[in-house]
């Protein structure tokens, strides 16, 4: 029998977020007589380290639970974190010394674009490297065309969809970079999502007697929750009568909170702050709403897809894939009066969102994790 790949695969940590649920879901599928799969993590914490596959190794640079606040007491363990990566950052020969015990790696895969720059510092010059771009990083700041013009340094450039895939090709400086970028659809576990959205759950926090739209994610700017609650007040003024439930914590749950106060919407919007599963709550929501400003691919979007919901979102990368262009939900433009159209849509023709489900029903699914596993494996075959 031919020797196993040698991997290694690097992220921040394995708490609750899009990129982290979908490594997992890939580490759970590849087959374990094939590779040798080493896991190094930043910050060793997190919902899905728990269900991180026995057979690979974990590794780690420092334990705890994450901080995303800035209270004085955690900023000296929030400083010497940050110290402590950077200086694997500086002397990258000491982590794979010390941490990963002077293994050699046939493959280094960065399995999230904030980690472009560990991995391009990786004494093993001679192991193929790939990164994989969980984030429409054309909508982040820090992220400037010369930053994305290193990530042509890797072999190969996982991308999430189309619109980021196009914006990668365009900065290629010949055609062999152009071809190192890939577009692969993340891989979505079809079953568990169905089997965790039977769950019984006791605090749905409305009776179903109005429209209810829900929204999962991270209680962060990107998510667009002041824009939602703005449109929410709005269509109420107008008489069209609804709920909204948004599930996830973050830094900027208390201001959404107090925007919530302020419009004076306590009846009508809920925030249930975070869940570990809360796809029964999807499950029994009539749609399922988007305001984000950017996304890289919307996860929850797929499952949202799997639960047969229809969907209203903004125009943010991964959604025209999803959605098929429209045929599978609304994809209004990326505002407030965008998010406005699309709730207003739904809201006032009745039929249409029989319409999407049946559409949703007769959708061969394209990101379901057979397909996804299998075409990540050919890569990393391939490479």
């Amino acid at each position: 029998m031919s020797e196993k790949k040698k991997i290694l695969i690097r992220i921040g940590s394995l708490r609750h977020g899009g990129a982290e649920k979908v490594l997992v879901n890939f580490l759970k599928n590849l087959p374990e007589d094939k590779y040798e799969v080493d896991l190094l993590i930043n910050l060793y914490t997190g919902m899905y380290i728990k269900e991180v596959p026995s057979w690979v190794n974990l590794f780690y640079l420092l334990k705890g639970e994450m901080i995303t606040t800035n209270k004085p007491h955690e900023i000296p363990v929030k400083a010497f974190r940050v110290l402590y990566q950077k200086m694997f950052l500086k002397f990258p020969s000491l982590l794979y010394k010390f941490i990963l015990k002077n293994k050699r790696y046939d493959i280094e895969i960065a399995a999230i674009h904030g980690m472009y720059k560990e991995l391009l510092s990786s004494p093993q010059k001679d192991s193929k490297k790939i990164i994989w771009i969980q984030n429409d990083i054309f909508n982040l700041k820090e992220y400037t065309p010369d930053i994305i013009k290193q990530f042509f340094k890797f072999d190969k450039i996982l991308v999430i969809s189309n619109k980021l895939k196009e914006e990668m090709q365009k900065l290629a400086k010949n055609e062999k970079e152009k071809q190192a970028v890939i577009k692969i659809y993340n891989p979505i576990d079809k079953e568990d999502t169905l089997q965790k959205a039977n769950m019984e759950i006791n605090d749905f926090p409305f009776s179903k007697a109005l429209p209810t739209f829900i929204t999962v994610g991270t209680v962060y700017p990107q998510k667009g929750y002041d824009r939602l609650l703005n449109v929410h007040k709005k269509l109420i003024n107008e008489g069209l009568n609804h709920q909204i439930i948004i599930i996830g914590d973050g830094y900027d749950f208390e201001n959404i909170q107090a925007q919530l106060n302020q419009l004076g919407l306590q009846e009508t919007v809920k925030m249930l702050g975070f869940r570990s599963n809360p796809y029964p709550y999807v499950k029994q929501s009539d749609f399922y709403i988007m305001s984000s400003r950017h996304e890289g691919f919307p996860t929850i979007i797929a499952e949202a897809l799997i639960l047969n919901k229809p969907i209203v979102s903004t125009d943010v990368s991964g959604i025209r894939d999803l959605l098929q262009d429209g045929k599978l939900g609304i994809i209004n433009s990326n505002s407030e009066e965008g998010i406005y159209e699309g709730m207003k849509k739904i809201l006032s023709h009745k039929e249409l969102a029989g319409q999407y489900e049946k559409e949703i029903e007769n959708t061969d699914l394209p990101f379901v994790l057979q397909k996804s596993v299998a075409r990540l494996q050919e890569i990393i075959d391939e490479v």
